[in-house]
């Protein structure tokens, strides 16, 4: 089962869902809205990669706190606020990508 994390409101993570629909694809929605990720889905991410390519630079609460002026742990901030987090992350069977691609869902599709 493909694992989608996102948010309502990203296009990226809309076109990911609606993909996976259209293709008849089993897939679970985690909206960063709802829920808080759990350290096993931060340790997967983490491990595939780095903390400063999680972080979502031109998102709104990126610049409204300010971290591009300020020294911070990125794997810490991702994980007390995963708003900062690039979407879609897509996971299956302990692999990560991230970001929408289609190619990926389709391939991940056939496991």
């Amino acid at each position: 089962m493909i694992q989608i994390i996102g948010t309502k409101k990203c296009k990226e993570t809309a076109k990911a869902i609606r993909s996976c629909k259209e293709r008849n694809l089993a897939f679970q929605f985690v909206d960063l809205g709802q829920r808080t990720l759990s350290d096993g889905e931060w340790r997967s991410l983490f491990s595939a990669y780095s903390a400063e390519d999680l972080l979502d630079e031109a998102s709104a609460y990126f610049i409204k706190e300010g971290y591009a002026w300020r020294s911070y742990d990125a794997a810490e901030e991702l994980v007390a606020h995963p708003q900062l987090l690039k979407t879609p992350v897509l996971r299956c069977k302990g692999k990560v990508h991230l970001g929408y691609d289609p190619a990926v869902l389709t391939a991940w599709g056939a496991l």
